[in-house]
């Protein structure tokens, strides 16, 4: 998997893409929570789950569905109010990417079994042909390792840099749609 920080950086800069109105503390922070929800399954371990399982590490949570799924939730539950059908698809949209952004970043990723995009009608793990990042380790200890700061810097040329890319591109694109 990629660490939590390089999921949380691609919902930040996912939410350039966000109208003005929309933006707050509240998105950011539910953006994050997305992207790095997925891999609440790794509890799954201390219950016997394995992780080939569709329960398991990289199963149904990463799933396209589930993201999907976790977008309406979020919008249902804390845009019930004072949004527009609008901003609800916007806010909609921008929270499943940000929760399916894990599923490609661990795709990407060089360790683990792979994705299941596609749970539950095929449990089948995918990987991309292009897997440049490296896997980060699960527990926190390993974090802090020379393991570690490979992959955080593997993160910030794979993931920082075109994160930063795709922020400026939404911030540009938003900015011309205003004028």
């Amino acid at each position: 998997m990629a660490s939590a920080f390089g999921h949380a950086l691609t919902a930040i800069a996912l939410s350039s893409g966000v109208k003005k109105p929309l933006l707050s503390w509240k998105l950011w922070t539910l953006g994050i929570v997305c992207s790095i929800l997925p891999d609440a399954d790794v509890l799954g371990f201390k219950f016997g789950i394995e992780y080939g399982d569709f329960w398991g590490h990289r199963g149904f949570t990463h799933s396209l569905l589930f993201a999907i799924m976790l977008g309406v939730f979020i919008v249902l539950f804390f845009y019930r109010k004072h949004t527009s059908n609008n901003e609800k698809l916007w806010l909609t949209s921008y929270f499943a990417l940000s929760t399916a952004s894990h599923s490609v970043l661990d795709a990407m990723t060089n360790g683990g079994l792979g994705v299941a995009f596609f749970s539950p009608w095929n449990n089948m793990r995918y990987f991309f042909p292009w897997r440049p990042i490296k896997v980060s380790p699960i527990n926190i200890e390993s974090f802090f390792t020379n393991r570690g700061l490979e992959v955080i810097y593997s993160e910030i040329v794979w993931i920082g840099i075109p994160c930063a890319v795709i922020a400026l591109f939404l911030f540009m694109l938003k900015k011309g749609a205003n004028k």
